[in-house]
């Protein structure tokens, strides 16, 4: 083993605590409350950034390759992961047994790589806005697992942005992460406080918004692509309840995908691929200047 590596006996060693915090854990919240009580909670978000935890060689690289900033490595002490070749000399890469590295996931599996980096960055709406030509809005989606789905098949399929408000799964939890294979680290992404409001923002940008409800009057999404030409939101809402009664009325189209019998809709992430792939890719995936 490489001298760079420290060896950790131990899964109970200290040093490993940094790779088992939990998500609240990893958004620091000792910033006093008279310096974010009056901002904005996308401001607040940029306070107080913190750090993520990417699990597994393909996500660890693609955290790299990014440019956001690791803090500290575990691998395996017999066979160290490759990716950790690409990490500087003064990033500490501690090498543990696969038992060790097991209990850390809570998955039963363990990891080649796990890294810790620090959080990049929150983003503006009018930053994500004004780089991007097909964005996704969410509301309520507060599954990690499916955000990290429908941000693996935006990204796949076309789209620049996505738009989540305060109740929504942060794309760079564990779980949602790992689910969007990383992904989510390419996608520009913006917190709000009102997904109504960012709609304004969007239309005043020449955005075309698509919202989608298996309600019986709105359109079938093969009529709704004859509209999709341009600058284009595509709006989804939570599994339980759909997107709000608010959100729905300021949608320039709600827009439904055609279900067998007995069936009202899809899940979530599921839609959000089919969706995806019948609004976006037909109109390209080209970034406005």
């Amino acid at each position: 083993m490489s001298e760079r590596f420290v060896l950790v006996d131990s899964p109970d060693d200290p040093r490993l605590d940094q790779f088992r915090l939990h998500e609240r854990e990893l958004r620091p919240r000792r910033i006093p409350a008279r310096v974010t009580k009056n901002l904005p909670f996308h401001e607040h978000e940029r306070v107080a950034a913190g750090s993520f935890v990417a699990e597994g060689d393909l996500v660890v690289e693609r955290a790299l390759a990014a440019g956001c900033r690791v803090q500290a490595v575990l691998t395996d002490a017999d066979e160290p992961a490759a990716v950790c070749n690409q990490v500087g000399d003064e990033v500490p890469v501690y090498a543990a047994t696969s038992e060790a590295r097991r209990m850390l996931t809570g998955l039963g599996v363990a990891l080649d790589v796990i890294a810790l980096f620090e959080r990049p960055s929150a983003r503006t709406l009018d930053g994500v806005v004004s780089r991007a030509r097909h964005v996704l809005v969410l509301e309520d989606v507060d599954n990690p697992t499916n955000v990290g789905a429908i941000v693996r098949s935006a990204v796949a399929l076309g789209a620049q942005g996505l738009i989540l408000d305060r109740n929504s799964a942060d794309p760079l939890s564990r779980r949602a992460l790992r689910v969007s294979m990383g992904t989510a680290l390419s996608l520009p992404t913006a917190r709000v406080d009102s997904p109504v409001d960012a709609l304004v923002t969007l239309k005043s940008a020449g955005f075309t918004s698509f919202g989608l409800t298996p309600a019986s009057d709105s359109i079938d999404l093969d009529d709704a692509a004859r509209h999709a030409r341009g600058r284009l939101a595509l709006v989804m809402g939570s599994e339980r309840d759909g997107l709000s009664e608010r959100l729905m009325s300021a949608v320039d189209h709600r827009v439904r995908i055609p279900m067998s019998d007995g069936v009202d809709s899809l899940n979530v992430a599921a839609a959000a691929a089919v969706a995806c792939y019948a609004l976006i890719t037909p109109s390209g995936a080209e970034v406005d200047d």
